[in-house]
C-alpha cells in the first residue's frame, strides 16, 4: 500500500472511523506484537550511531500498520512533540528498544490513535450544523465548533506543532460536514492567518476570534451570542 500523502491525511475520508472498521482481540494483539518484534534490531545504534536502526525499525513498523490497517493508521507514531495527540510512542530514538518493550509501546500507541479518532469523530458529530440551520444559526455552530475544536487539539498533549495538528482538525470538521477539502482548507487558512504560534496556547478570546471569523467567512453572517434557544446545547458542550 502506497504511503499516505501529507494531502492524504488531510482528508477526512481516509481516517474517519466509520469508514475504515477496526476490530481488535487478543490474537490481533498478539500478532502485531509478533510482526513488531521481528523488526527490532539485536544491537540498537544509539546517539554514536545516530539512531539509524531504531529509525528503521519505526519506518519498517510504519509499513507494516498501514499495510495492515489502511490509511487511517497513519498517526500512530504522530507523537506529542511532533504536535500529534500520541503519548505511548515518543519517536523511534527513544521508543524502540527491547523486542517486547517495542511491540508494547506499539500496540499502546495504535490503540490510543484509534480512540482519539473516535472521539474526534464524535466531537464532529456533536458540533455540526443541522443540514436545515438557517445562515444565522449555522454561523453559530461554526463559531462554536471552532472554539471547542481548537481546545480539544490543545487538550491531547501536543507540544510545538499543535497549531497544525488543529489546522487539520478543523479543515476535517469542514469536510465531514460536507464542504469540498480544499475550500475547507482555504478557510482554516484564512480564520488562523498566522495567529497561533509554536509554543504558546492562545487566549480564549483569540480562539473566539478565529471561530466567528471563520463562521462569518462561511455564512456572511455574525454568530450570535448567549441565545436563550441554545443555551442547553451549549452547557451540554462545555462539559466536554
Amino acid at each position: 500500500m502506497p504511503r499516505i500523502t501529507y494531502g492524504g491525511i488531510r482528508d477526512w475520508e481516509q481516517c474517519d472511523p466509520a469508514r475504515h472498521p477496526f476490530t481488535w482481540d487478543e490474537e490481533e494483539d498478539e500478532h502485531l506484537r509478533s510482526l513488531v518484534r521481528e523488526w527490532v534490531p539485536p544491537v540498537l545504534s544509539g546517539m554514536a550511531g545516530g539512531w539509524q536502526g531504531e529509525s528503521w525499525c519505526e519506518s519498517q513498523v510504519d509499513a507494516i500498520i498501514q499495510e495492515r490497517y489502511g490509511t487511517w493508521a497513519w498517526g500512530w507514531n504522530w507523537y506529542h512533540c511532533s504536535g500529534g495527540p500520541i503519548g505511548n510512542w515518543t519517536g523511534g530514538s527513544s521508543s524502540v528498544t527491547t523486542p517486547d518493550e517495542t511491540a508494547a509501546r506499539v500496540v499502546a500507541a495504535l490503540l490510543e490513535w484509534r480512540e482519539w479518532l473516535e472521539r474526534t469523530a464524535q466531537r464532529f458529530a456533536e458540533l455540526a450544523p443541522p443540514p436545515d440551520a438557517s445562515p444565522e444559526d449555522r454561523s453559530w455552530h461554526l463559531e462554536r465548533a471552532c472554539v471547542r475544536l481548537v481546545t480539544h487539539t490543545m487538550d491531547s498533549g501536543a507540544d510545538n506543532a499543535w497549531r497544525g495538528q488543529t489546522s487539520i482538525v478543523l479543515g476535517w470538521f469542514l469536510t465531514s460536514t460536507g464542504m469540498d477539502r480544499a475550500e475547507a482548507a482555504r478557510a482554516v487558512e484564512r480564520a488562523i492567518g498566522g495567529r497561533f504560534k509554536s509554543w504558546v496556547h492562545p487566549e480564549r478570546g483569540l480562539v473566539e476570534s478565529v471561530g466567528e471569523d471563520l463562521a462569518v467567512d462561511l455564512t456572511g453572517h455574525a454568530p450570535y451570542r448567549d441565545h436563550r434557544e441554545w443555551e442547553a446545547l451549549e452547557r451540554h458542550h462545555d462539559r466536554y
